[in-house]
């Protein structure tokens, strides 16, 4: 953990809300049963739209399984330096130097909720507890391939693009999205 000056502040405060796409991104990482042994998913979720921006498996929960996370996210999104605030757990994974590093070079500010509470991450909390009770519980894979083609099917092929939500009202995160880019013109964003 770091050291009590190098902590990284509660930036978001239980306040799971952006009137942007790309100005809070919320992250975290899960298990995910397999047959072949221990496997995570860690993923990154735009708390305007509830899109996963960005995902990756391992099977190890390590700095390089939320490192690759975060660069799908930047790598599929258009992060402007200064304007996002990227927010987890307190997890060693997260305040590993080359996490915080790779944060600062996309210019990206980093927020982290207090220990052992869970309600201080509830918007990525939300979309585990979503995954494990649409897929995760209803399925099993022998191998991690299969899970993972599993978690593609569902986040890109379902969640992202058709699974409807309340929050963006009653549509998918796509189509929130869409809609938002519609009616925002481009130099205003």
């Amino acid at each position: 953990m770091l050291p009590f000056s190098k902590r990284r502040p509660d930036l978001v405060e239980r306040n799971f809300t952006a009137n942007a796409p790309n100005k809070l991104w919320v992250a975290d990482a899960t298990r995910i049963p397999v047959g072949e042994g221990v496997f995570w998913l860690a993923a990154v979720r735009d708390a305007f739209s509830n899109r996963i921006v960005g995902w990756k498996t391992s099977d190890r929960c390590d700095t390089d399984l939320v490192l690759g996370a975060l660069e799908y996210g930047v790598w599929s999104r258009d992060v402007r330096d200064g304007e996002l605030v990227r927010h987890s757990d307190r997890g060693s994974t997260y305040t590993a130097v080359r996490f915080a590093n790779r944060l600062a070079d996309n210019g990206i500010a980093q927020s982290m909720g207090s220990v052992g509470d869970s309600y201080d991450n509830a918007l990525m909390e939300n979309f585990f507890s979503t995954l494990k009770t649409e897929l995760v519980y209803r399925r099993s894979w022998r191998t991690r391939d299969e899970a993972e083609n599993a978690l593609f099917a569902y986040i890109d092929g379902w969640y992202n693009s058709q699974r409807i939500q309340k929050k963006p009202g009653w549509r998918s995160p796509d189509e929130f999205e869409s809609s938002y880019y519609q009616q925002v013109p481009a130099g205003t964003r």
